[in-house]
């Protein structure tokens, strides 16, 4: 069953009232708070770097499952508290304002306890069945995505998307060092492959709902520079984004056709980068360009595994 919580009389009280009781959409709430989306493209991210570091799923399996189980709780528990952070201003917004909080379907201070148990146990796991580098990679992950972008550079940087990138580049360097036993040149290419992936595909999305930023008074890159700068920005990061994903096969990581896809899918995604200074329509340039940006994702996430030189 679900309620709605609510701010109540002159004290500022959570209370609880009951005009929509949900039956069974209990679990659906607590599932949309850990953003299921993020956390499993992270864990999937994680698994990868695995694979790709030579980790065997056969001989490595408590490490495998332990980094697994680690990165979904960290993952989702900082999404959690992702949502806490912003329930003051995902109300403003027409794409966030539906969510559990805004809509008061679970009380905030829940929400904030079980995020925070959910991340000191997914770093607990880490430590305790992986190793320490993938603990303190995973807390580094936490740090960034919950306290330098949610608490501070969401509200008063365009540098929030660049510097929270940080986070969401972790997961497969997590991955990596927890089939090698620390970090080296392959997996901190990944790393980089993933930071230099996520600017241009969150400056689209940000393109795409610029007003409901501006109206939020969230300091996106194209609220404040525009689009023209925006574009110049996107394709500064595909332009870098290319050249560091061909740097994995000559470190000797990654083989057969490896080489190929990246080189396909980077030439394709540079050209659409290149094509937002001459479409019209910047709506469907930047919708074309969000698009293609997760097809590139699972593309090469794909070449990862595939081309990999895997354990098995």
């Amino acid at each position: 069953m679900n309620g709605a919580f609510t701010r109540e009389g002159t004290d500022g009280n959570w209370e609880m009232t009951l005009p929509d009781v949900r039956v069974g959409s209990w679990w659906r709430d607590w599932l949309e708070l850990s953003k299921p989306r993020i956390t499993i493209s992270n864990a999937l991210a994680c698994v990868v770097g695995f694979w790709t570091a030579g980790g065997s799923t056969t001989h490595q399996l408590p490490i495998f499952l332990g980094t697994l189980v680690g990165i979904v709780l960290l993952v989702s528990g900082s999404c959690m508290l992702n949502n806490w952070i912003d329930q003051d201003i995902d109300p403003l917004m027409e794409r966030t304002r539906s969510r559990v909080l805004p809509q008061g379907r679970l009380h905030p201070m829940m929400v904030a306890i079980f995020g925070i148990l959910s991340v000191i146990l997914g770093i607990g796991i880490l430590a305790f069945f992986v190793n320490s580098w993938a603990a303190g990679l995973g807390g580094v992950g936490a740090l960034f995505y919950i306290v330098i972008y949610s608490l501070w550079l969401k509200r008063v940087s365009t540098w929030n998307t660049v510097v929270g990138g940080i986070s969401g580049a972790v997961p497969p360097l997590i991955g990596w060092v927890a089939a090698t036993g620390s970090p080296d040149v392959g997996g901190w290419i990944l790393f980089l492959i993933l930071f230099f992936w996520q600017p241009a595909h969150f400056f689209a999305l940000a393109m795409l709902n610029v007003e409901d930023y501006r109206r939020a008074g969230i300091p996106m890159y194209p609220v404040i520079r525009g689009s023209s700068e925006t574009k110049m920005q996107i394709l500064l990061y595909v332009s870098l984004l290319l050249p560091t994903s061909l740097a994995l096969q000559i470190v000797g990581a990654v083989d057969g056709a490896y080489i190929g896809i990246s080189l396909l899918l980077g030439s394709v995604y540079l050209l659409l980068a290149i094509a937002g200074f001459f479409i019209r329509s910047e709506e469907k340039w930047s919708r074309l360009l969000f698009r293609y940006s997760l097809i590139y994702l699972v593309g090469m996430l794909a070449a990862f595994i595939t081309c990999a030189h895997g354990g098995g």
